[in-house]
């Protein structure tokens, strides 16, 4: 099963409309969204009062209806239905009057009539690049009693990172900068749920992290990581460009996202990999000597390609330039794992075929299901679950979207294969991620800024 805290994919508690991590308001009843990085989700708002300048408007949180019926008391009649209790007791007639009754049948009202107590209340402001960066995180506030400490404007935890933005002056490049943003997002939002630590430069200059995101048009921009700082080329935003840049490379996969957790990969690796002689060696054993020289082997990656037997050892052809890209790349295909594992798993997505017995395979060796999301509090990933059942639960989605993509007249949706060397990889990156630290400067990681990462 894989565990975590993060869920992507919930409900309005007005309506019981979907919704999805990128909401900002239900579409079917424009009731406000916001993502809660505290507690991993989407969560419906209620609107509460602005700030003292008029300005930066405070909301409480709606909780699901089931939850508010949980604290007023809900229980079924001798018929089925649901009826409110008082006191844990039913009411007579299996009917409440007045306020109560408003309140057993409309959310909102249950949350006027003071359903939730106030010590458990949530207040929230949306973040400060609500519309420069069509961001829906929410940033907790205090109570509206006796002042106001949180200013409006204030920054949520994923947009305090980026540290440099194009200019308001340049439209395309703000643009392209509102799709990075939300690639970013996703991306900070697993490694909260997986426990990495992620803290603002502005906060710990020697071992926090920032993002640069940089607009390409007339100047160049690198792609890469230099000491903690994750410099992007948002050029990569504009699908045309990405897609012409992959067909030149000869790349499967190109995404925003996928650029994050690869460069995201180079920033963990001194706290991660090279935390302790133990995991230095275990790295070395696996992935390569990272002190080869790293130029040297950029220019020898560009002028012979990667050996003809790559995909016996490495997750994708770049990942054979460098130690340090080896582990990147397989950290960021490690988070796509995850990360669609927990998608499958929050719409129920099962795999239950094909029988794998007419063909003489146990099918324990191949087939299983996605797990539930879930865990008991917390954004720590189970430790107790190992690299073997993700990998387990994982491959047998694949030949399925693989087989519904050709069934389409497409190319195939996870164009990877995972050998034993690989997989023994990404079972390291595993390891390592259960047992990082949460908190203290980050060792020193590599300098990548000379490569086109992928």
């Amino acid at each position: 099963m894989v565990e975590g805290n993060t869920v992507k994919i919930s409900g309005c508690a007005t309506c019981g409309q979907l919704v999805f991590f990128e909401n900002s308001a239900c579409l079917r009843c424009g009731t406000p969204l916001g993502f809660d990085p505290g507690t991993g989700h989407v969560v419906t708002l209620v609107a509460g009062t602005p700030s003292a300048d008029g300005t930066g408007a405070l909301f409480r949180e709606l909780p699901p209806v089931a939850v508010v019926a949980a604290a007023l008391g809900v229980a079924d009649d001798a018929a089925g239905r649901n009826v409110m209790t008082e006191g844990g007791r039913v009411s007579e007639g299996g009917r409440v009057s007045g306020a109560n009754e408003v309140a057993a049948t409309d959310p909102i009202a249950r949350d006027l009539a003071d359903a939730v107590p106030p010590g458990r209340r949530r207040w929230y402001r949306r973040c400060g690049n609500a519309e420069l960066a069509g961001c829906n995180w929410l940033v907790q506030a205090p109570a509206p009693q006796g002042g106001d400490d949180l200013g409006p404007g204030e920054l949520c935890v994923c947009c305090r990172l980026t540290r440099v933005r194009p200019a308001d002056a340049d439209q395309v490049g703000r643009e392209r900068f509102e799709r990075a943003e939300a690639a970013k997002r996703r991306l900070v939002a697993q490694l909260l749920d997986l426990a990495l630590p992620v803290v603002p430069k502005s906060i710990d200059a020697a071992g926090g992290l920032a993002f640069d995101l940089l607009n390409s048009t007339g100047h160049k921009v690198v792609t890469g990581h230099s000491d903690g700082v994750i410099t992007l080329d948002l050029a990569e935003s504009d699908d045309a460009h990405r897609e012409l840049v992959r067909t030149q490379l000869g790349e499967p996969y190109r995404t925003l996202l996928g650029h994050f957790r690869h460069e995201v990969g180079h920033y963990y690796w001194g706290s991660l990999a090279n935390a302790d002689p133990a995991r230095a060696d275990a790295f070395r054993n696996l992935f390569g000597d990272p002190n080869i020289d790293y130029s040297a082997a950029l220019d020898r990656h560009y002028a012979d390609g990667p050996p003809a037997d790559w995909r016996e050892s490495y997750v994708s052809a770049y990942a054979t330039m460098h130690p340090w890209e080896d582990w990147a790349e397989t950290f960021a295909h490690y988070l796509h794992i995850r990360d669609t594992l927990r998608a499958a798993a929050e719409f129920g997505l099962r795999v239950d075929g094909p029988d794998l017995d007419a063909f003489g395979v146990p099918p324990r060796e191949h087939a299983a299901e996605p797990g539930r999301p879930g865990g008991a509090g917390g954004h720590r990933t189970d430790s107790s679950q190992s690299a073997a059942d993700i990998i387990a639960q994982w491959l047998p989605l694949t030949y399925a979207l693989n087989a519904i993509n050709r069934s389409m007249g497409s190319d195939d949706l996870y164009p990877f294969v995972l050998t034993p060397a690989v997989q023994a990889k990404l079972a390291f990156v595993h390891d390592v991620i259960g047992g990082t630290p949460v908190t203290g400067t980050l060792p020193a990681a590599p300098d990548t800024r000379a490569a086109a990462s992928g």
